[in-house]
């Protein structure tokens, strides 16, 4: 339990810790990493020099022809004892022994000693072969490094040799000594490598604004589940225009996969897009149009602003056919509410005069009037009733009726039509968007005309294999020449005010349910529209 809590004491929690563990941990190793090379060179270093005086100054002893004199005759004297304590004493060295061939020693720091067998068994080079080295042996002085050197008689015969020795301990103790500045200059790091990590966390923890390591994780994260549940394309770029992320509905919008999106210039990408202006400007753009890959897309782009710096931008769009629609849809759902407030204005009017008729007591005129308007309305919902079973299509007829009623416009339904077999793979909805764009492009050519030349006429079958819509009006009809292009987004015959979407529409679902649209003059001089839908279902390639 007790280690349990202590773990859980000394486990990281803020970035300051992550850092300040990382490099504590880092510096630790390079201490020890720095400290060990150090000392295994200095100790090299120093054992080779070491070695080299203990040779040189064995080169010297041997040279003296004293030496070799008094080894010849046995050194009967002792003067080689003497002076090789006087030479010890001057160059600091544990030892000086000169030996003969057979081992035997003349001098020695230790009196009794001399005269009995040199220890350590690596006097065979010096003696047999009268060949100048340094080793390392235990003596009986302990272990020590010492330089060998031959002595030569005058004939040039090896009589014996010089051992100069130093101990190992006074090595060591040279070594730390050595140390002790390279232990200085590297505690002198480490302080000023933690003052950096203390400086590297707290503007690391300013430019990620005070948030944490697990805070950055659960950011990241819920970033891209937001990014993938919008509907909307989205990129983001940094300040250099490097496409940064990009979420699924940018690819398919773009029609680009993420390795062609994320990791390249914007520019080089999707050039067409002009995204690199703001940027470059950091103006924010709405409702840009823009084409890519074929594509018409809808732009909303937003710079990245940090301390009135552009720190890159994030933009958003969606296909513009989409939002064309849309707004057509709530423009359709406006005109019904303006179509709604109209009649109950207009009923209202006429609640009020049957409410005078019948005060005055005009009852038959009271009931002449319910007569005639309720009649005609009745007749149109009996018919809708028993020819188009299917609500949504039966409301948009009525709804246009209504419309047709509101405008003055003369609206005739061919009351032998029936539209009972619609297959279930036909959405009503489509037919909805056909049909009423259809009779709206007909009270619109027709209101150009006088009040008694207000006609359209409305047909339909679904008899035989195809389900067959005809409107026609009494408008001015279509000139020949824009017969070919009527079908085409923004194309109008009502002038540069209009969007020309309705008839595009028109088009785009006929394509999707694998039927066709044909336009012709009309038996009374207006436009003919005619469509067929197939019943069969095709698969469009």
């Amino acid at each position: 339990m007790r280690k349990s809590r202590l773990l859980a004491a000394i486990a990281p929690k803020t970035i300051q810790h992550y850092l300040a563990y990382m490099v504590a941990g880092l510096v630790l190793i390079q201490i020890a990493i720095t400290w060990f090379l150090i000392s295994d060179l200095t100790a090299s270093m120093l054992r080779e020099q070491i070695g080299q005086r203990a040779l040189q100054t064995a080169q010297t002893i041997a040279q003296i022809p004293m030496i070799s004199t008094e080894l010849e005759r046995e050194d009967p004297q002792g003067k080689i004892q003497a002076l090789a304590e006087r030479i010890r004493a001057l160059t600091g060295a544990a030892y000086i022994v000169v030996g003969d061939v057979r081992n035997k020693r003349y001098s020695h720091p230790v009196l009794e000693r001399v005269g009995q067998t040199f220890v350590g068994g690596d006097t065979g080079p010096v003696i047999n072969e009268g060949r100048s080295y340094v080793s390392e042996a235990v003596g009986t002085l302990g272990r020590s490094i010492r330089g060998f050197v031959p002595i030569f008689s005058k004939n040039g015969a090896v009589i014996g040799f010089v051992s100069v020795g130093y101990l190992t301990t006074s090595v060591q103790k040279s070594i730390a000594e050595h140390m002790q500045r390279p232990l200085l200059f590297i505690a002198l790091l480490t302080i000023v490598g933690f003052a950096i990590t203390a400086g590297i966390t707290r503007h690391l923890k300013k430019i990620t604004l005070n948030l944490e390591p697990a805070e950055i994780t659960n950011l990241y994260l819920e970033r891209g589940a937001v990014l993938e549940t919008i509907r909307e394309g989205v990129i983001a770029t940094d300040d250099k225009g490097e496409i940064r992320l990009a979420n699924k509905a940018a690819l398919a919008y773009t029609c680009f996969n993420s390795s062609e999106l994320v990791g390249n210039l914007i520019d080089d990408v999707i050039p067409c897009a002009g995204l690199k202006h703001a940027l470059t400007t950091g103006e924010s753009e709405h409702d840009q149009e823009r084409v890519v890959n074929g594509q018409e897309l809808i732009f909303n782009i937003v710079p990245v602003m940090k301390d009135n710096a552009v720190k890159g931008l994030v933009a958003s769009f969606r296909r513009k056919d989409e939002l064309d629609r849309i707004s057509h849809e709530l423009s359709s759902i406006q005109e019904y509410s303006e179509l709604l407030r109209g009649q109950t204005h207009e009923y209202s009017n006429k609640l009020h005069t049957i409410a005078g008729l019948i005060q005055i007591e005009a009852y038959q005129e009271a009931l002449e009037l319910v007569t005639r308007e309720s009649s005609g309305y009745e007749d149109i919902i009996r018919f809708l009733n028993k020819a188009v079973p299917h609500p949504v299509i039966a409301a948009i007829v009525l709804g246009k009726f209504n419309r047709a009623m509101e405008l003055k416009i003369s609206f005739e339904i061919d009351l032998e039509g029936s539209m009972v077999d619609v297959p279930d793979w036909i959405k009503q909805e489509k037919i909805v968007t056909i049909v009423g764009n259809l009779l709206d492009n007909a009270f619109e050519a027709v209101l150009e005309q006088g009040k008694d030349r207000r006609h359209v006429f409305l047909s339909f079958t679904d008899l035989g294999n195809d389900i067959v819509f005809e409107v026609e009006d009494t408008g001015a009809g279509i000139p020949e020449e824009r017969m070919d292009v009527i079908f085409e987004k923004g194309v109008s015959s009502k002038g540069t005010s209009r969007r020309g979407l309705g008839l595009y529409l028109v088009k785009q679902r006929l394509d999707e349910l694998g039927g066709f649209i044909s336009v012709s003059p009309g038996e009374f001089g207006g436009a003919l529209f005619s469509v067929i839908i197939p019943k069969t279902r095709c698969i469009v390639r």
